[in-house]
């Protein structure tokens, strides 16, 4: 058991190492021409986080880790996260070992397996977990996992809830082909944790948000400035972030 846990934290702490970001997407879409092929440059190097460019979206980071336990031998359950009315948006795993269920969400930077705890309709099943710098409760009602998030002075907010009966393959695969056309490609989004300072990093719109244990602050980026800041802080190469650019404002 020690080994294969071992290998098991080892793989999520590589991916750890990895930004969530939409910029080679909005790359591959607009090379591939289509969401179906841009979908399955993602699939062709799923094993190798080289051919990221540097990151990824919730879809591919959460099918690198996918394949990964499969090919250890692990039977891990793809899940969809929906967000009030908005279904489908994003997507995590669970897996069942040594018996516990455990519940891993790269793409929303949580590199850290979590323990499902166990509950029911009649009794519904919360733990804590104190990470950095973002705390997060599971909550369980037997059917759904619903994830909480925030931070040691701000209140718990509910982010995502996921069915626990999870999707198959082919399901997971038609999302991750519809989310190439949803609103966030069409602007910049990059979010990375520096895990071992407890620091997260999040662009959006303009906009860079820096949170740390005791508090965030908001820094407003110049347009001048873009592709130096975020490919210092994102660590991504300022070629991929100058070509994703370029892309949305053709647009």
């Amino acid at each position: 058991m020690d080994s294969t846990w071992a290998h098991i934290l080892s793989v999520c702490e590589q991916l750890s190492n990895t930004t969530y970001e939409n910029l080679t997407k909005i790359i591959r879409f607009s090379e591939a021409g289509s969401a179906d092929r841009a979908r399955a440059i993602d699939d062709s190097f799923e094993n190798d986080l080289d051919f990221w460019m540097g990151g990824g979206t919730c879809f591919s980071m959460t099918w690198h880790l996918y394949q990964e336990l499969k090919a250890f031998g692990h039977f891990p359950r793809l899940l969809m996260g929906h967000k009030r009315k908005e279904l489908n948006i994003h997507c995590a795993l669970s897996l069942y070992f040594e018996g516990k269920t455990f519940f891993f969400d790269p793409g929303y930077l949580i590199f850290d397996p979590l323990e499902v705890p166990a509950g029911s309709l009649t009794n519904i099943g919360a733990l804590f977990f104190a990470l950095s710098p973002n705390t997060v409760e599971l909550q369980n009602n037997g059917e759904v996992l619903s994830l909480f998030t925030g931070s040691f002075s701000t209140p718990l907010k509910l982010r995502f809830e996921f069915p626990l009966e999870g999707v198959d393959v082919m399901e997971f695969q038609k999302h991750w082909t519809e989310s190439f056309h949803r609103e966030m490609m069409t602007y910049p989004v990059l979010n990375r944790l520096d895990k071992k300072q407890g620091i997260q990093y999040y662009y959006q719109k303009g906009n860079l948000v820096t949170r740390k244990k005791d508090g965030s602050s908001i820094q407003k980026i110049e347009t001048k400035n873009q592709v130096s800041t975020l490919s210092e802080i994102f660590h991504l190469s300022p070629e991929i972030v100058e070509q994703a650019l370029k892309i949305i404002e053709k647009r």
